[in-house]
């Protein structure tokens, strides 16, 4: 007789459960819980590789992203003595003597150290002309006598502006919001208030809107056309479904470059298309129609680029839903086309919702393709951070306008998420 065949008898004879054992005379539970223990750790580390990759190619440059948006230690660093002693400027009228001292010091240091620069750098982000006012002073500093508020100004006029030592203050704390107000087409003005650019200095919120309208126009125009793709590919018999399927996935083995370079081609004005167009006495030679460097040769040729990841949700939707429900609705008296519409497109809501949302989060964050098909009205805000990531090198305005684009993508997330329902994404 077994422990557990023991116990139960015992039970069954109404005297008290003995606590149940293993053949190593270890308690039941303990084992149990042993076990489960041990299928715990071995998951995890199966998983371990997965999650140090995630956390070091994702968690860890989203990170670094949100911080340099904010972070800001050129000044902190290469002028402490004066940091330090324009902290004592109540702002009313230019800094006292002490305040030029520590700057004509820093200066000094920073010319010795080559390391003004940097300081010039970013405060010329905040001030047109800082970057030859700082290293024109560090280059004269060592030759200058006390008292070094009139060797300075003399030096350089702008020494003798307030909004000039404003500015420097604002600057001085290692956390700055100037990257934010940037993004947004904002800044400071004279007396130190947060107020919008001119109109005709905007640039960044023009973009951000011009995105999230491509970035719809090409999720919308992949679903009209990728929608009875995937039904074609979801009724066919196999032999045909799967032929099909290579056709779609053609997009996938072929360079992201020729691709574009292919579209460059067919939509020119000299190109393909419009060569067939003029011979078919559909256009005039004199009024042939521009389709590449606008908006309209991006949303073309990314809707091509992005199709597939539209037809593959909606197929893998599609191919789940039983024939019979069509044919029972018809059965019953409904319109074949009432019973499309009320019966087969509701049950393809998770497919459009996963291949939407995963379209649109890619379109707002792409790159290669508005950059070559795009011109001047068809890039996006991924343009423009990658000007100042490459170009203009200004890390910190690229990092706020790469947190802000997130921040978008997060919003859009969770209204989707309050709206569909994230539990209905299917992708395959």
């Amino acid at each position: 007789m077994t422990t557990v065949e023991h116990a139960e008898n015992q039970v069954a004879d109404g005297a008290a459960a003995p606590k149940l054992v293993t053949a190593d005379g270890v308690p039941l539970k303990s084992s149990l819980k042993r076990a489960e223990r041990r299928k715990k750790l071995a998951a995890f580390f199966l998983v371990t590789p997965l999650l140090l990759f995630i956390i070091v190619t994702f968690i860890l440059p989203i990170a670094s992203m949100l911080w340099r948006s904010v972070d800001n230690p050129a000044l902190v660093t290469y002028l402490p003595n004066t940091v330090e002693a324009i902290e004592t400027w109540d702002g009313d009228g230019l800094p006292d003597e002490a305040v030029y001292a520590a700057m004509v010091d820093d200066l000094i240091v920073g010319g010795e150290n080559r390391t003004i620069g940097q300081v010039a750098v970013r405060l010329n982000y905040e001030m047109s002309g800082a970057r030859s006012l700082f290293s024109g002073s560090a280059r004269r500093a060592d030759e200058l006598e006390p008292p070094y508020k009139e060797a300075l100004i003399d030096l350089n006029p702008n020494w003798g502006e307030i909004s000039t030592w404003r500015i420097i203050e604002r600057e001085a704390s290692p956390i700055t919001a100037s990257y934010y107000l940037a993004a947004v087409d904002m800044g400071y003005g004279e007396d130190g208030s947060v107020q919008f650019q001119d109109e005709n200095r905007r640039i960044y919120l023009p973009l951000f809107g011009r995105t999230l309208v491509l970035s719809i126009s090409i999720t919308l125009t992949t679903l009209a056309l990728g929608f009875p793709i995937a039904y074609l590919l979801a009724t066919l018999p196999m032999r045909y479904s799967n032929l099909l399927m290579i056709f779609v996935l053609l997009p996938f083995w072929t360079s992201l470059l020729v691709r574009t370079s292919a579209w460059i081609v067919l939509l020119q004005q000299q190109g393909v298309i419009n060569e067939i167009l003029v011979s078919l006495g559909l256009l005039s030679d004199d009024n042939r129609v521009q389709m590449v460097y606008n908006a309209t040769g991006t949303v073309i040729a990314m809707t091509h680029i992005l199709l597939p990841f539209m037809v593959l949700p909606l197929y893998s939707v599609m191919k789940t839903i039983p024939p019979s429900y069509m044919r029972a609705a018809c059965s019953l008296g409904a319109h074949p086309f009432l019973a499309y519409w009320r019966v087969y497109v509701p049950q393809t809501v998770p497919g459009i919702a996963a291949g939407a949302i995963l379209v649109f989060i890619i379109s707002i964050g792409y790159y290669i393709t508005p950059a070559l098909v795009g011109g001047q009205s068809g890039q996006l805000i991924s343009n423009l951070i990658a000007h100042h990531m490459q170009s203009s090198l200004n890390w910190g305005l690229a990092a706020a306008l790469g947190s802000i684009l997130l921040a978008g993508v997060l919003i859009l997330y969770w209204l989707f998420n309050r709206l569909v329902g994230v539990e209905k994404l299917k992708f395959g």
